[in-house]
């Protein structure tokens, strides 16, 4: 199991927004498809976002990058980074963090902080068979998984325990 921190413990440096976007970009190559400019730059945001974002935070802050005017253009280009495998979507939080393995599709779990919104990225293989496992054993067609768990990351534990 790997556990990586999306939110602030995570917040990216220069260089290594640089290596994921370079890493991206290989990725898409091989795919076959192009991660254009406002693609590239929207992955960049989230990049720099070091926790999860929101989509209408991200057209905010696009619009000084590319002058990004529409939510669709956002939308399209985050779809677009979520089937390449760039960026998951938390679902609860309607919000976005980028993938911390690049290069390797997985099925990610993550553990969402309800204090500071903080998310951590978890690759259990464990976890992704056994769902697997119980679904073929049902007979039913798995087309994804989103697994969230919800509860108060340690920092928060420490600044104020639970009464």
């Amino acid at each position: 199991m790997i556990a990586v921190p999306t939110g602030s413990a995570r917040k990216h440096r220069r260089s290594d927004i640089g290596r994921a976007l370079d890493v991206a970009e290989a990725l898409c190559r091989r795919q076959g498809v192009r991660l254009t400019k406002l693609r590239r730059a929207v992955l960049e945001l989230v990049l720099e976002s070091g926790h999860p974002v929101g989509a209408y935070e991200l057209l905010g802050k696009l619009d000084a990058h590319v002058g990004a005017k529409a939510p669709a253009t956002i939308y399209r280009a985050l779809n677009f980074l979520i089937a390449h495998r760039c960026v998951h979507r938390i679902e609860s939080l309607n919000a976005f963090v980028a993938c911390v393995d690049l290069g390797d599709p997985h099925d990610s779990q993550f553990m969402i902080c309800t204090d500071c919104g903080n998310a951590v990225e978890i690759h259990d293989e464990a976890i992704a068979r056994a769902l697997k496992r119980q679904s073929e054993k049902q007979g039913f067609e798995l087309s994804e998984q989103i697994i969230e768990l919800r509860g108060r990351c340690t920092s928060c534990q420490s600044k104020q325990p639970h009464a």
